[in-house]
């Protein structure tokens, strides 16, 4: 499974305007990444792609030097429960 990297998102699938899977953002000011969407498919549910989406776009977040404001529960779910993401979450 190939994840993507369009203008507004991570995703799976042939287009950004029509994901498979999908995990959306919009940068705030110099520093800050907002997760604002995510959205699997029935397809592929329950194979971890959420998971692997929220990684892409925090290892972007580490690459870029920013923190991520997850307001997408998921995602906020996700950051909140691991470890791993405690030091990109914005506070």
């Amino acid at each position: 499974m190939e994840i993507k990297r369009g203008v507004k998102s991570f995703y799976v699938g042939d287009s950004e305007e029509a994901p498979l899977a999908e995990m959306a953002f919009v940068p705030s000011g110099d520093n800050i990444i907002i997760i604002d969407h995510t959205y699997v498919s029935d397809e592929l549910g329950g194979q971890g792609v959420g998971k692997k989406l929220l990684k892409e776009v925090v290892d972007l977040a580490r690459k870029e030097d920013k923190k991520i404001i997850p307001l997408c529960p998921y995602a906020k779910a996700q950051m909140e429960r691991n470890e791993e993401y405690m030091d990109i979450i914005h506070k």
